[in-house]
C-alpha cells in the first residue's frame, strides 16, 4: 500500500488518478509530480516498487499539500474577515464572492431556499369571524327528467 502525504492511496487505480485523492494535487499537478519522480503514470499503485513510492513522497513533500494547505487557506480567509473587506463579509455571510449573481440562483452558498410569505393577520381575542353558510343550502340541486 502507498502512502503519501499521510493519506492511503488506492490500490487498483492508476498513480496518475490516485494522487488527485491528496487535498492540492489535481490531474495537472499529479502529471508534473509523476514526471520529476520518473515514475510512468500508466503503472496501477499496487504495481509501484518501493523506491518509486519514496521518490513521490520526496516530490511531494515540497508541496503544500492536505493539511498545510487547508490551514493556510483558512487563515487567509480569516484574515479577509478580520481587515473588513468585501471578500471577508461575503465570506462572513455565507455568500458568493467572486461577483455572481445572487438574486437567483448562489444556492450552494445560501443553501436551501427560505421561502418569505405572507402570514395573516391575527383575529382580535373576543371577536369570532363570520359564521359560514353551509353549502348545501347555498346552492339547491336540480332534478334531472
Amino acid at each position: 500500500m502507498a502512502r503519501i502525504a499521510g493519506i492511503e492511496l488506492p490500490r487498483d487505480k492508476r498513480i496518475d488518478v490516485a494522487l488527485c485523492r491528496i487535498y492540492g494535487i489535481g490531474t495537472a499537478m499529479s502529471k508534473d509530480i509523476l514526471e520529476n519522480s520518473q515514475v510512468r503514470a500508466e503503472r496501477r499503485v499496487r504495481e509501484l516498487t518501493e523506491e518509486e513510492v519514496h521518490r513521490l513522497q520526496s516530490v511531494v513533500s515540497r508541496l503544500r499539500v492536505e493539511g498545510d494547505l487547508r490551514r493556510e487557506i483558512s487563515t487567509d480567509i480569516k484574515r479577509l474577515i478580520d481587515i473588513g473587506c468585501y471578500r471577508g463579509t461575503r465570506h462572513q455571510k455565507g455568500l458568493p464572492v467572486r461577483g455572481q449573481r445572487t438574486r437567483t440562483n448562489a444556492r450552494t452558498r445560501k443553501g436551501p431556499r427560505k421561502t418569505v410569505g405572507v402570514t395573516r393577520a391575527k383575529t382580535r381575542t373576543g371577536a369570532r369571524p363570520a359564521p359560514r353558510a353551509p353549502e348545501a343550502a347555498a346552492a339547491p340541486k336540480k332534478e334531472a327528467k
